[in-house]
This record gives C-alpha cells, structure tokens and sequence, in this order.
C-alpha cells in the first residue's frame, strides 16, 4: 500500500480512514546531518505509520514527481520535528530529492536488498565472486542497507580478510557503481596517502608543481573523519572546495590541476557509505583500504599514481613487512585496474611539517610555496621527491631527473603562481598565512626536563588537536616548535595549543596531561625506520 501526501492546511489534522482518505503529509527537510545516511522521519500518532505497519529503523522507499530514494525510518513522537501532517528528511535525503518543502511524496516499504544473499554467505566465511560483490556494491550505493547490514559486510570482510581476488572484485564494483570522469588526454597523475601522520599535507604542494610541469593532476581528496584535517579541510581555508563537476573539470582543463572534495563528483560512492561505519569502529582492513583509495583514483580518472605508505611506531603501518605485504596487494589490484602505481615507503615516526589543523596546515604549504626561511624542511623535501616520482612517469623525462625538476618549480615561484591559480579558480577565501587568525585561546606544553627528542606519538598529538577542536573549528589546532632528535632544554616549549572555546581548550590541556605525545632521552634511543627514501 502507498500513500501520497500533500500539504497539510490544518494544525491539526482531522482523523483519516486509511483505506479510503489517505492521511496527507507534507514534506519537509529536518535540519540533521545524518553523514551518508538517508534518514526519513514519521510521527508515530501518523495514519500512515499505523496503517503500512512500519517499523523503526526500516527501509522506506520516497517517491516524488519522478524523484526516489530509500531511507532508514525514524519514528518521533515530537510534534516540533515532524507533525502527523509531515513526512521529515534529513538534509542529505532532502537534497538527494531536488524538491523543496510541501512536496507530494509517496512512502512505501523498501523491498530488501537482493544481495542480502551474498551478504549472509560472507558472514558465513565464505569467498564471494565478482557478482556478489557487484551485487552488494550497487545496493550499498543505492542505500538499500541499513546500518546494521553495513555493519555486518564491514565486519565480515575485516575478520576473514578478503584475498587479493577479492579485493580486485572488491574495487571493480566499486568503480562501477558510480561516475567516472573522462579527460581529453590519457596520461592523468595522482598522489595518495594511506593516512596516519599528521599535517601531511604534500598534495597541497604537489598539485601546483605538477601541473605547472604540465601534467594533468584532477586532485579530488577527502574530508577528515577521524583526524585533525584532510587535504580537502586543508584547502577549504584557502579557497571553495565544493566544486559542481561541471566546474571541476574545467579548472582541471584551464589549470592542469585542482585541489577539490570528491564528495560532489559521485567517485565510488559506495566508499563514502562503508567509511561512515568503518572509522567509528575504528577498522581499516587491508582489503578493504586498497579498494577504496584505488576505487576513487581510477573513478577521478588516473592513469598513474605515487602511493605513499609512512612506517612508524605510531603509524597506521609499523613495519616493513607489513609494508611491502600492503605494497604487493596495491600492486596487484592496481595492475589488474591497468593503473599504473609507484608505491613508496616513507617516514612515519612523526607529523609532517609544524601545524596540525586546517589553518596551521595551510600556513606550512604557503611557507614552503613561498620559500619562506619559517617553512618546515620535512614537508617541502617530501613533497618534492613524491612530485619528482611522478614527473619521471612522464616519457619525455629521464629517470632520476624528476626531484631537480620538482625542486626546480617550487624555488622559481611557478608553483607558487600556479596555486595561485587554482585558488582564484576555485574561488579565494583571503586567507593570510603571514596572520592565520589561530585560535586566541591557547596553552603550551614545556618540555619536563633536557635531552633529546626520542618519540613524538602521531596518534595522541592528533587527538589533542581533535579534542582542541580541529577541523571543524580550523583555526584550532597543535603548533609543534621541536622534532625528532632535537634538542631542548628543561621548560622549553614543545608545542602551542590553539582552541576557540574554553571548553574545547580545557579537554585538550587534560589529554596532554595524561600524555603529552613526546619523550625525552639521549640521541641513542631515536628510532631509526628503514625507508626509500
């Protein structure tokens, strides 16, 4: 049974026979950031709620002059949020419907998914084949699965690790569940991160050195979820990153390049769905890592990739081993994809750069565009040799040449000008690195007594600057004046912390308290890591 709704004219609507006076409710957009999750909202004293037999957290299907989607169900008992005459949305199923307020709906039960099959069979252990995995991607991208059926792949295909068949399967599916951006020319560069390290912000500065080499760089990045700031967090404070496709494509062909959310361009969006269950569970398989970083490259169009995996104690990968076990499966899926990948394994014992947050990640990239004597020397020197790798992937190159290329670009100023570019395309935010406008309210962390740096922790100096209020206030954010195998005296300043709010500033001074993130020894206990460079 179906019900369409209308506008309700009435406060207070008058009693409706189901059967023969359907009850009449009114669209309306509900002010809540559901985060990739399609949410519909019904008051339970709703006819239509009692008479269809819904339940809570079921699957509705919502329907309006030719626009559908599926929703998970809320039901309220709270007149203010959806009244009897109304059927609420939250903001992200809202803005998939393209209608505006009092629309006529139809809301019906969602038919279940039809992968739920190969779903079952994988929490049963068993391997699925390319169809399962198509199968369940595409009703993964359709929201067809509640939360707890993505709870339930995610999980199962953590626990009995995928093999590197499946993988592939894995990422194809993915691939084919969305848009794929099409580019004029077939030599199109990219650069990843698997992630970890804080204030590791070298796309911001290999975009411009690569496309003022001339390469086509389309760089579409994400939002943090978990961490003090993405690339996308980063770039937002220099200029819009909310790009319409339309207008992405064409700064990439004007400019050679762009520095964008990939959240509007529709790349592998059932990657978007499963990370909103995979980072509050804090899982993050192999299998599943390789398929979604892959999934989005291949999907933005690229033809090569420099892959960068950081080693460190407080990494997401600690040892080489480990590392050359996630480089062969990258390797692998990528060869099948026909992506051309150069896997490199980097430093990962520390943050990258000064700043950790939006704007101190902003003010780093400026300095080192800038050749600015204040730049942090980590952050330019690898950028510089992960941009040199992917200029040598061009054939008119000669191999080993790329880093003087690179360096070349970044201290003549065309790299400087060609961000400069890219930032106007984009649309200028103003922002002065020379005066950032940090957080006014801040403490610092002295150092407890003299020696030498020995351990900085990625993992609580990133949770510091979260707790600080990072990204979403980003001018917030931990300033670090020392790293590893500096030496400092007793009372020295480690780092400054930046906040907003009082409250946010009091959170992040308690968990320095119980660790500040750094250890001070002798210059024999640094940690040496074994990397390509």
């Amino acid at each position: 049974m179906q019900f369409e709704t209308q506008p309700n004219p009435s406060s207070t609507p008058s009693p409706v026979t189901a059967t023969t006076n359907p009850a009449r409710l009114a669209l309306r957009q509900v002010l809540i950031d559901t985060y990739h999750e399609n949410v519909a909202y019904i008051n339970r004293d709703c006819e239509v709620y009692r008479a269809e037999g819904f339940k809570a957290l079921s699957k509705v299907e919502v329907r309006t002059n030719g626009h559908s989607i599926l929703a998970t169900l809320n039901v309220v008992d709270d007149s203010t949020i959806v009244s009897c005459g109304e059927l609420g949305l939250s903001r992200a199923a809202f803005a998939q419907m393209g209608v505006e307020d009092g629309n006529l709906v139809k809301v019906s039960q969602a038919e279940p998914p039809e992968s739920i099959g190969s779903l079952h069979r994988k929490l049963a252990g068993e391997r699925l084949d390319a169809n399962d995995f198509r199968s369940i991607i595409r009703d993964i991208a359709d929201h067809r699965y509640s939360k707890i059926e993505l709870t339930a792949f995610v999980v199962a295909c953590n626990r009995d690790e995928l093999d590197r068949e499946e993988v592939y399967f894995l990422t194809q599916a993915m691939v084919a569940a969305g848009h794929r951006l099409e580019w004029p020319e077939s030599h199109i560069v990219d650069k990843h991160c698997i992630g970890g390290i804080p204030g590791n912000r070298t796309s911001m500065l290999l975009v411009p050195i690569i496309a003022a080499h001339g390469m086509l760089c389309p760089k579409t990045s994400s939002r943090a979820i978990t961490s003090p700031a993405g690339t996308a967090d980063t770039m937002e404070v220099l200029a819009n990153v909310e790009l319409p496709l339309e207008q992405l494509e064409n700064i990439v062909r004007k400019h050679r390049g762009c520095l964008a959310w990939g959240g509007t361009a529709n790349l592998s969006p059932a990657d978007d769905v499963l990370i909103s269950v995979e980072r509050p569970l804090s899982l993050d398989s192999p299998g599943q890592m390789v398929a979604s970083i892959l999934s989005k490259k291949i999907s933005a169009g690229s033809s090569h990739l420099v892959l960068d995996i950081p080693i460190g104690p407080t990494a997401k990968v600690r040892s080489m081993p480990e590392a050359q076990r996630l480089r062969r499966l990258f390797e692998y899926v990528a060869r099948r994809m026909n992506l051309s990948i150069d896997v490199v394994i980097t430093d990962g014992r520390q943050p990258i750069g000064n700043g950790i947050g939006p704007a101190l990640e902003a003010r780093d990239v400026m300095r080192v565009l800038e050749n600015d004597p204040r730049a942090p020397l980590d952050l330019r020197q690898k950028s510089l040799r992960l941009a040199g790798r992917l200029i040598e992937s061009d054939p008119d190159v000669r191999g080993g040449d790329g880093y003087a290329i690179a360096r070349d670009i970044l201290d003549s100023g065309r790299a400087l000008a060609k961000m400069q570019d890219i930032i106007q395309a984009q649309g200028s935010k103003n922002f002065d690195h020379n005066k950032p406008g940090l957080g006014a309210l801040t403490f610092e962390m002295h150092a407890p007594t003299s020696g030498v740096v020995t351990r900085i922790d990625n993992l609580q100096l990133a949770r510091i600057a979260g707790l600080a209020g990072a990204p979403k206030v980003n001018n917030a954010g931990v300033d670090l004046m020392f790293k590893l195998g500096d030496t400092v005296t007793g009372g020295d300043v480690l780092y400054r912390v930046h906040a907003n709010f009082p409250v946010d500033l009091e959170f992040a001074r308690q968990a320095c308290l119980r660790s500040s993130g750094y250890s001070i020894g002798s210059a024999s206990e640094v940690p040496h890591v074994f990397v390509e460079f």
